[in-house]
Parts: C-alpha cells; structure tokens; sequence
C-alpha cells in the first residue's frame, strides 16, 4: 500500500509542471481565434473610424432635431393608447403617409395579454 502511495504522488508530482504549462499556452483554437478577431478589428478600422467622423458631424443636427420633435412625438405617442391597433404606415403615390386603424374583428382576434401578477400565488 505504501509503494502504491509513494507512485501516486510521484506521479502527481511529475504532471503539476505539465498541467501548468498547458493553463499557460493557449490552445490552436484560441490562437486561430485571436488572429481572427485581430484581423477583423485591422479590417473594420477605417470603417469605424469613418462612422465616428460622420457622427461627429450629424451629432448637433439630430440634437436639434430631437430638441425640436421631441416633444411632438411624445403629445403624439400620449395620444395612441395601443400601438397594435394600427397597420404599418403607408406611402401614397402622391407622396402622403398614411396610417390606418385596423378592422375590429382583426382586434378582438388578438390574444389578450396576460395581467399582471401581483407575485402571490393561490393556494
């Protein structure tokens, strides 16, 4: 029993420097992916850095915009109640934007949501 004691520790002591150096290398499927994503972030550099100058130039006219229509859209979204009652909007050829309520049997079809819990449950 003691010679097989002494073997295991023996050979437990001989793969702790092996299984340090495995966690410390990296795998051939993590180095293929790090050169991937290396690759991808040298390819999508320019691009990103061309999004950031057009972002740089559209940023103070979508604040103005949002500043202006901001609180136009929300009288108009207080106004809608239910979103799901209307179609998708739709362009005429006169170049009007429509945006029709749908039929009441299309509405009472929907499933109904389900109200909200109060977290209790019956017993």
């Amino acid at each position: 029993m003691r010679r097989y004691l002494t073997i295991c520790a023996v050979c437990i002591a001989w793969a702790l420097p092996v299984t340090a150096q495995e966690e410390d290398s990296q795998s051939l499927m993590e180095q293929g992916a790090e050169l991937f994503f290396e690759g991808l972030r040298q390819e999508m550099e320019p691009a990103l850095s061309e999004i950031l100058g057009l972002a740089d130039q559209l940023g103070p006219a979508m604040q103005s915009f949002v500043q202006e229509m901001g609180p136009a859209l929300a009288e108009l979204a207080a106004k809608i109640e239910d979103w799901s009652a209307y179609e998708a909007p739709e362009l005429l050829p006169n170049g009007d934007i429509i945006i029709r309520k749908k039929p009441q049997d299309d509405l009472e079809e929907a499933p109904a949501l389900p109200e909200p819990s109060d977290g209790l449950t019956d017993i």
